[in-house]
């Protein structure tokens, strides 16, 4: 018998699911239809740094989540053959102005390495060692290298993996959507049933259950990040590592003369998709602290996103109170980069009786995000 499944949303957690059920169809037993509307969504706006493994973060279910995350997310490189321009594992400098903090960040990666190889290699770098990895940067301060650091663009990445969902017999719809009452998907008036449903709608998940009792922790936060042209300087190494400087926005060089910087964290601006003139010149100012020579005619564009956050910042994944036919993901913040895959292979996992992992480890009650309305 066949079983009908519904993706809600087409990011990085919807569009994993989608990958990993498509795989999971083996026998042709499974309908996948993916509803991704698009508007707004964080992963297709992002540009990332995947480096999990320095966090001082207290939540540890969010460390296994990001650590596996970032395990998980290799593995899927490497297995559907991802170009660099999608998914490059060149490296991760952090750098501290102290020399006691760096080697405070060196002893939790190296205690932090034995839980996984996907740290790769750990190194001290002084500022010239520094600068010789990333010869673009004008600084002199001290840093650690996480060979296993990655960077990945969101938004190829989802093109990447629906992609392959599509040539596996997966539809993907272009529309918006809703659920009604009666936990059936609404398409352009038409509703649907479905065996089960996967939410992976990010910040929009308390707007897509707006019509079932449900009380749902999930707010949005406006990311912005800028892309600029560095074709003044001599740097075409696709390999070069990111950057996450102390007290400035993250550096990510994609080579072929192009840099992002950002992104932002803004609160309580709903789902405004409009550039903010004052963000894009704290992260021009960030550039330059380290790039003197940029300036705003380097800029080629703004890219703007809406993240999830719940009232604590951890995400959320698993079936709805009261809803057993939907399964839900949501909350995953700026980190969503390095935990959506996994919880997205979860959710697929779920969706067909396939879980292979205690998920437990992973989350805090789902309860504490979505609960049924008394």
């Amino acid at each position: 018998m066949t079983q009908s499944i519904a993706i809600i949303g087409g990011g990085i957690v919807g569009s994993t699911a989608a990958y990993y059920l498509s795989e999971f169809n083996k026998k042709d037993d499974l309908d996948i239809t993916v509803f991704d509307y698009g508007v707004g969504q964080a992963t297709k706006a992002a540009a990332g740094i995947i480096s999990p493994w320095l966090s001082k973060r207290r939540n540890k279910s969010w460390y296994e989540l990001s650590k596996d995350g970032a395990t998980l997310l290799s593995s899927i490189a490497e297995k559907t053959n991802m170009s660099k321009g999608i998914y490059n594992q060149c490296g991760t400098i952090i750098t501290r102005n102290k020399l006691e903090d760096i080697s405070n960040l060196y002893d939790l990666a190296i205690e932090r390495s034995n839980d996984t190889d996907t740290i790769g290699e750990i190194y001290k770098l002084t500022p010239d060692e520094v600068k010789r990895h990333i010869p673009i940067i004008d600084s002199n301060i001290p840093g650690l290298l996480v060979t296993g650091g990655a960077r990945i663009k969101g938004d190829k990445y989802t093109d990447h993996l629906l992609k392959i969902a599509k040539n596996n017999g997966v539809s993907v719809v272009n529309k918006e959507i809703t659920i009604n009452e009666k936990t059936n998907v609404v398409c352009d008036g038409e509703e649907i049933q479905f065996d089960k449903i996967i939410l992976a709608t990010g910040a929009w998940t308390k707007n897509v259950l707006a019509e079932l009792p449900l009380e749902v922790d999930v707010r949005p936060q406006k990311g912005q990040l800028i892309e600029l042209s560095i074709n003044h300087i001599n740097m075409s190494d696709e390999d070069m590592p990111v950057l996450m400087p102390e007290g400035e926005s993250d550096f990510i060089p994609l080579g072929n003369g192009r840099l992002i910087v950002g992104a932002s964290h803004e609160n309580d601006k709903d789902f405004d998709l409009n550039p903010d003139s004052d963000v894009i010149d704290d992260l021009l100012n960030s550039a330059t602290s380290l790039l003197p020579s940029l300036s705003a005619e380097n800029l080629i564009r703004v890219k703007i996103g809406t993240r999830a956050y719940t009232s604590d910042f951890a995400p959320f994944f698993g079936e709805i109170p009261g809803y057993e036919k939907i399964l839900v993901g949501s909350g995953l913040g700026s980190s969503g980069l390095t935990t959506g895959p996994l919880v997205g292979k979860i959710l697929a996992e779920m969706a067909t009786d396939n879980l292979s992992t205690d998920i437990d480890k992973y989350r805090k009650p789902i309860e504490n995000y979505i609960k049924l309305i008394k």
